[in-house]
């Protein structure tokens, strides 16, 4: 037998036995990963058999909270960004808004839109807007996946409110969370201009067709549709995530992690209090900052952690927004890479900011009023409350779209004024 043969052989029966291993160790992770599944769905539904009247009550306290909070605040926004889409103004703002956002983003003016409703939205109203943007052709896929990863924040309602005033009992908080948290979203932002550049230069990301703008009508009637049953499906995580910060707290799943990376970090100055606040609020954004009321570390590490929580937004908002990808064709890895790096950044900045402005806490009589009123909210007046400002904002984008249509329009007239002179 020849050499070559020899080798060819060889080469072959070692390729052989390669592909052997792999399907094996293909195999063997696809075990695992079905084995962890069914052992955490039966863990589940144990904790459910052994705490049903907790798990009850952490299921009210979640229906309350969709009730009382998340339909109120933020159906109006998801009709709103709707009727902006399916009307065509996006793309009328984004003519006004190119010559800001194509040099800072590197996407097209019609994500604006997104950007503007998603800092006053809050989440996840911001990638809900990116996905219609998308789905309607204004935007292209790579600039959808821009956006994804910084569009996406928290609203002044819930920082000021619920955060500054209600946890930390200080409007000033509240301001250098939010300032830390819009500058670190920035921040993230001008970090992923230039992701999936190679892609967009071949020009296969671009949507072929827009779609056309829609009558009013028409475009109401899908608004409210299409909101609605947004509004179902974070409802329905709300509550699953509620009844399971609940469960892994009772079965001492969240302490037994905490103790675990306390001593791991305490050389560090992480104590396990501070790694079981830290856990919650990666899953939960609402549990984990209402957790740091009254916390005993500094006033320093409780507002780094808050920042953290709000730029990462919890396991919770995740799966609201990946319900909302899972059909689109976007990349999540823009999105994850984003809010992780949202959280830090936002860490960061409060850590600065808090040791620049330094203020003095507890407030007044005044804050300790205004958090009882906000407390107590009803659902109507919450509900009047986000209305007029989605309304006041939807002014706002006719009279800009208007404005640039007629811009558009002058410059055109100009335009044809000086070829006739030409000639």
């Amino acid at each position: 037998m020849r050499p070559e043969e020899k080798i060819r052989r060889r080469a072959h029966k070692l390729f052989r036995d390669g592909g052997e291993e792999v399907v094996k160790v293909s195999r063997i992770k696809r075990y695992v990963y079905d084995f962890a599944v069914f052992a955490g769905l039966a863990l589940c539904a144990a904790a459910l058999l052994l705490y049903p009247q907790e798990s009850i009550g952490a299921a009210k306290n979640g229906l309350t909270l969709c009730f009382n909070v998340i339909i109120p605040s933020l159906f109006p926004f998801f009709v709103l960004s709707s009727m902006i889409v399916n009307l065509g103004f996006a793309r009328y703002f984004g003519r006004a808004l190119e010559p800001v956002m194509r040099p800072l983003f590197n996407v097209g003016g019609a994500c604006s839109t997104a950007f503007v409703l998603g800092f006053i939205g809050g989440y996840p109203v911001g990638a809900r807007t990116v996905i219609a943007l998308y789905k309607n052709g204004t935007c292209s896929k790579t600039e959808a996946e821009r956006m994804l990863s910084f569009c996406n924040n928290s609203g002044p309602a819930f920082i000021f409110g619920v955060v500054g005033a209600g946890v930390f009992a200080s409007s000033s908080v509240g301001l250098l969370l939010y300032l830390a948290h819009t500058v670190a979203s920035v921040c993230v932002g001008l970090l992923f201009r230039n992701w999936g550049a190679g892609q967009e230069a071949t020009g296969g990301t671009r949507r072929s067709i827009a779609a056309a703008a829609q009558p009013f009508a028409p475009a109401f009637t899908d608004a409210v549709k299409s909101s609605f049953l947004s509004m179902l499906n974070i409802c329905a995580f709300v509550l699953f995530f509620t009844v399971l910060i609940s469960l892994l707290t009772l079965t001492g799943l969240i302490p037994a992690l905490s103790a675990a990376f306390g001593r791991l970090f305490a050389p560090l100055g992480f104590d396990r209090e501070w790694i079981e606040r830290l856990l919650t609020g990666i899953i939960e954004l609402s549990s984990g900052v209402a957790s740091l009321r009254g916390a005993t570390a500094s006033l320093y590490r409780s507002m780094a952690t808050a920042a953290f929580m709000l730029g990462w937004a919890g396991l919770s908002i995740h799966a609201q927004v990946l319900s909302f990808i899972a059909d689109s064709g976007l990349s999540v890895k823009t999105y994850f890479f984003g809010k992780l790096l949202h959280g830090l950044l936002s860490a960061v900045f409060a850590s600065i900011l808090a040791r620049i402005f330094v203020f003095r806490l507890p407030a007044g009589v005044y804050l300790a009023e205004q958090v009882r009123a906000m407390a107590s909210l009803s659902f109507g007046a919450a509900l009047q409350i986000s209305c007029l400002s989605a309304g006041l904002i939807l002014i706002f984008f006719i009279i800009t779209a208007r404005r640039a249509k007629v811009r558009r329009e002058a410059h055109k007239m100009q335009g044809g004024k000086k070829r006739s002179l030409k000639k």
